[in-house]
């Protein structure tokens, strides 16, 4: 009987570990990865070589454009109006770290409320750094995290830091207020000590 009992033990404890093993238990008691906002933006991409000129002698400034290559200059901005002028480049959107989607996660930073009664808050952006987006321009969108609290979750205050812990994913979400490079369903929002 005793063998028998150990058979059924190993193989009770077998069948633990492939459970264990699959894709969607081993996320559940898999612990977050903690990330670092610098980890939300990807690496730059090498810059090109600088040109080089063949041959000896001076070069022909004549053959290589500027303000002397025979176009009109254009015309000066109006006194204290070059800040409001529109780019003549199209803006591109933040590039974003599309590995980190499907991540479980556990980040710090601010709460910018979207969706709030009182002080229960079920929507907000969460920021690197305190008056993201309230008292300054927004950071660029791979700076700025939608989350979701289904539960919602009581705020302390505006300018206390909170630590997140859910599953990001490579969302972009458009609010009034800011544009968000990822979304989050938050598992838990906890305050985070200062300092």
């Amino acid at each position: 009987m005793r063998v028998r009992q150990r058979w059924v033990i190993l193989l009770a404890a077998l069948g633990l570990v492939v459970a264990w093993s699959r894709p969607g238990v081993l996320h559940a008691v898999e612990a977050p990865m903690e990330l670092q906002w610098h980890q939300l933006v990807p690496p730059a991409p090498p810059k090109p070589p600088k040109p080089f000129f063949a041959g000896r002698g001076s070069v022909d400034l004549g053959k290589l454009g500027g303000p002397d290559d025979g176009t009109p200059a254009p015309p000066p901005l109006p006194e204290g109006r070059w800040m409001s002028t529109p780019s003549q480049s199209t803006a591109l959107p933040a590039p974003v770290v599309e590995s980190l989607g499907g991540k479980r996660v556990h980040i710090g930073g601010y709460v910018v409320p979207l969706n709030f009664e009182a002080t229960r808050v079920t929507d907000f952006l969460l920021v690197p750094f305190v008056g993201a987006c309230i008292h300054v321009p927004p950071p660029p969108a791979n700076q700025i995290i939608y989350v979701k609290v289904e539960q919602g979750f009581d705020v302390q205050g505006t300018f206390d830091p909170v630590w997140v812990t859910g599953t990001l994913k490579v969302t972009p979400t458009f609010t009034g207020l800011a544009d968000a490079g990822y979304s989050l369903e938050a598992e838990k929002v906890e305050p985070r000590p200062k300092g």
